[in-house]
């Protein structure tokens, strides 16, 4: 979810409203395809290399974090008497969040568990890394003595329950993945749209999945 900061610079705003947009379009785009029906949406949100950005951008996120959760939380419990629309797990170091977030975390996990039946898993990944999950797996692999084969490895993941990935959207202009879903991305589709994550809306959600319906996925044969 690429170009928060360069959307608020450009409309004239402080940096830190670039990226409460563009949690919003988080929130507004998960409602889409969960109406779509499409079975599994990832938003990495979080990477491992940004806690290297300033104290007061960081702080601010994570408050911006806690509150979207929040909102997440009381969509899915508003749904109570019916199937939420949506359930969450997130991926990447839970632990490098200070303990109110890991209980937020794990909590909205549960509830979206209590009230969801066939909805779209939303995978959120905070401190990620494509990297450190391999490496991180690798080392339970080593732990455990044993040679791995793809399944067995896939296993030690943090995505381990994740199907593979139809199409990877890098929003922003930006044409790389930067580090994103690393082992899952081998045969995933690649979409790149110049604008910034916080311009996005339904138009650009629905030019997506027709985008998609074009592509010819060969897998390698």
């Amino acid at each position: 979810m690429d170009g928060n900061r360069r959307f608020a610079k450009e409309a004239g705003l402080p940096t830190l409203e670039g990226h409460r947009r563009g949690g919003q379009v988080l929130i507004d785009s998960m409602r889409y395809f969960s109406k779509a029906k499409i079975p599994h949406l990832v938003y990495f949100a979080f990477s491992t290399e940004n806690w290297n950005r300033s104290e007061d951008e960081v702080s601010y996120l994570m408050k911006l974090f806690g509150e979207y959760l929040e909102e997440i939380k009381k969509e899915i419990k508003s749904k109570a008497k019916e199937d939420s629309p949506f359930k969450i797990r997130f991926i990447g170091r839970r632990e490098d969040f200070d303990t109110e977030m890991q209980f937020k975390m794990n909590e909205l996990e549960l509830i979206g568990e209590a009230y969801a039946n066939d909805s779209t898993t939303v995978w959120i990944a905070l401190s990620y890394g494509g990297r450190a999950e391999i490496i991180e797996a690798v080392n339970v692999a080593i732990g455990g003595g044993r040679a791995v084969t793809e399944a067995s490895f896939e296993k030690l993941l943090w995505t381990a329950e994740l199907p593979e990935v139809d199409m990877i959207i890098r929003t922003g202009g930006e044409m790389r993945l930067s580090n994103f879903l690393t082992w899952h991305s081998v045969y995933s589709e690649l979409y790149f749209i110049e604008k910034h994550w916080p311009s996005l809306t339904e138009a650009d959600f629905k030019d997506i999945l027709n985008e998609y319906a074009k592509r010819e996925r060969r897998h390698g044969r």
